[in-house]
């Protein structure tokens, strides 16, 4: 256990102090998991909304004191400029409106992924699939809109579809794309839906009830625009 210590140890009083938190650190109005990033590989990621910006600031200096990486979701960039005071390093990523901070040493990165979007307006949250993936150590491919409508476009992209090990697919409206994806490939499909459409999509649950009902096998769903969940399961199919 004591290996998998932030590397900032050097001894083995530094890595009991650091194990002294753990396995969480109370804040008053958070527990931080330190022990995420053990049992999962990974660690625990902040959901922005509902949490003050300070509120933020504060969970990412104590996260980013411990892990070589913090990743923030659905935040604006007035977070941003608030986290940023903390942590100089930090950085904002406008599309899927993510905060992330990487000082983990370079390695190569694994491929294997691919994310797909229906339409641009799904791109924010495909970005915050392919985001997160990337943190956790992926080469991410991204083909963005190439929905149903036009499935043209989806066909030119097939080669690559499948040297995919894992593909992302992200769409709203109707959310048909993974069902189509699913039967031209042979490996799994994360299908995303998005809450992109007009009023009978009912902000994206026609899309997910859609995905969840696709007869196609080997297709899993994650809910909502939640790009964050999709891309976390593919990278832990991925490695």
């Amino acid at each position: 256990m004591l290996k998998q210590v932030k590397s900032g140890a050097t001894t083995v009083d530094d890595a009991l102090a650091q194990l002294a938190d753990f396995p969480y650190e109370e804040l008053g109005f958070a527990k931080i998991d330190h022990h995420r990033a053990l049992r999962r590989g990974f660690p625990e990621v902040i959901f922005g909304p509902g949490k003050t910006s300070e509120q933020i600031a504060t969970i990412a200096e104590h996260l980013a004191a411990r892990n070589d990486k913090v990743l923030v979701t659905k935040v604006s960039d007035d977070v941003y400029d608030v986290v940023r005071q903390r942590l100089t390093d930090a950085e904002y990523h406008p599309v899927p409106r993510a905060i992330s901070v990487n000082r983990a040493k370079k390695a190569a990165r694994r491929r294997g992924i691919m994310v797909i979007s229906g339409g641009t307006a799904d791109i924010p949250v495909a970005e915050e699939a392919a985001l997160t993936a990337e943190l956790m150590g992926n080469k991410v491919e991204r083909s963005y809109d190439v929905g149903v409508a036009g499935v043209h476009r989806l066909l030119d992209h097939l080669p690559k579809l499948r040297q995919a090990k894992v593909i992302i697919a992200v769409a709203g409206m109707e959310g048909a794309l993974p069902s189509v994806v699913s039967g031209l490939v042979a490996v799994p499909v994360i299908a995303v839906p998005t809450s992109v459409g007009y009023g009978a999509s009912l902000e994206g649950v026609a899309a997910l009830l859609t995905m969840l009902n696709s007869c196609s096998a080997g297709i899993s769903v994650v809910n909502i625009d939640n790009g964050f969940g999709a891309g976390y399961l593919a990278a832990l199919i991925n490695r």
